[in-house]
């Protein structure tokens, strides 16, 4: 889950993180009184969304009066805002953040995530901030420092220095950004995130670090034991198909093709998509209905699938192991005639029951399509939409 700058930046401040004052407001008068609040310019102005990128696509500036600030907020409080990171419907703005502007001598990059090769937390660092660290790490990976916390012992304060004087920090600098490697592993662990990012850290005039942007993501697995984290989120930054597929308790991701997938495990899901690709098919969406997959829950799946209007065939491939075959022709069988699917379905059932869910499907009179196998199910389908 992915919270706001200012969000994370509250959090920050909890763990002692140093960031400058700000404020978040829905209305551009509530931003012109900030920057009156705030006492003199130049302000940094920031459109709040659940995207990277946002500088680029105009969503971020450096204004000197209150009425510049209420005038960006008032340019973009209700619209869209369309980076290379969120899809070309772009994020809905509904927060302005403002703080002063900060005299920057330098710009640092520091993150912590999980190395899932070595199961370990690991700090990733770098002397270039304010850039794309996928893309420093292809031009320039010598330019990365990363440092692997112990599970056992924890993150100590002699790696953060060590990382401080690689990044080129002298002075009270070493110690303060110590202090911020010990806050964010400290954060990182308590929190159950996945994900803490400072882009840029900041070097001021002054000699001082200071968190100029911070992002972080949550862990949605470990929601569940932080109630505080989940009343963060911000639905409206979602996907609403994505955010029905949740609460209806299966995983749904969108994609730009035209065959509607719905499948029981992720693995066989993405095998599903695999096979589609490599017959010259295009999948409309990742979709693992889950494996005890119920006849409400595949109703509702395929009502997320149809909210897609480039849909122009659905390919259903069950595997029965604890979910029964039959049952699941029943679901689909129950969703093409409630729902009135006017597009081709292509199903595939294998194991438990596999045989009478086939009987249901082939005897149900509806515009279904059984099919022997996968790869015969996905010829069938690649078949139909095409020809749809």
């Amino acid at each position: 889950m992915n919270i706001h700058e200012y969000q994370a930046k509250e959090i920050f401040k909890e763990y002692g993180l140093p960031v400058a004052p700000f404020f978040v407001s829905t209305k551009a008068t509530g931003i012109g009184k900030a920057a009156y609040e705030l006492d003199g310019g130049p302000f940094v102005v920031k459109c709040q969304v659940h995207s990277g990128a946002r500088g680029k696509a105009g969503g971020v500036a450096v204004v000197d009066t209150p009425a510049q600030a209420e005038a960006f907020a008032a340019k973009w409080l209700g619209q869209r805002l369309v980076t290379t990171q969120s899809g070309p419907h772009g994020k809905p703005v509904n927060r302005i953040l403002i703080e002063k502007a900060t005299s920057i001598k330098q710009e640092l990059y520091v993150s912590a995530t999980i190395d899932r090769t070595n199961a370990h937390l690991t700090v990733i660092a770098s002397a270039s901030g304010g850039m794309s660290i996928e893309e420093l790490a292809v031009t320039n990976p010598e330019k990365i420092f990363k440092v692997a916390i112990d599970n056992l012992t924890g993150p100590q304060p002699f790696q953060g220095r060590e990382l401080a004087y690689k990044l080129g920090l002298t002075g009270k600098q070493v110690n303060q950004f110590a202090k911020i490697f010990l806050g964010i592993c400290k954060m990182f662990i308590q929190k159950d995130l996945s994900l803490v990012e400072i882009n840029p850290l900041v070097v001021t005039n002054e000699g001082d670090l200071l968190c100029c942007d911070a992002k972080i993501n949550t862990d949605p697995y470990a929601t569940y034991r932080h109630p505080e984290l989940a009343q963060l989120d911000d639905p409206s930054q979602e996907d609403p198909r994505v955010a029905r597929a949740v609460a209806a308790g299966f995983s749904y991701v969108p994609l730009e093709g035209d065959i509607g997938c719905m499948v029981n495990g992720a693995g066989l899901a993405m095998g599903t998509m695999d096979i589609i690709k490599n017959l010259g098919g295009a999948p409309a969406n990742f979709l693992d209905v889950g494996g005890t997959a119920t006849k409400e829950r595949v109703m509702e799946a395929f009502k997320v699938i149809l909210e897609d209007p480039h849909v122009k065939c659905i390919m259903v491939n069950i595997f029965g192991g604890i979910v029964r075959c039959d049952m699941i022709a029943e679901g689909i069988k129950g969703a093409v005639e409630q729902i009135k699917i006017n597009v081709p379905v292509v199903v595939r059932l294998e194991g438990n029951q596999a045989h009478l869910g086939e009987k249901i499907l082939n005897e149900c009179g509806l515009n279904i399509v059984s099919a022997r196998d996968l790869r015969q199910a996905a010829i069938l389908a690649v078949k139909a939409a095409k020809s749809n």
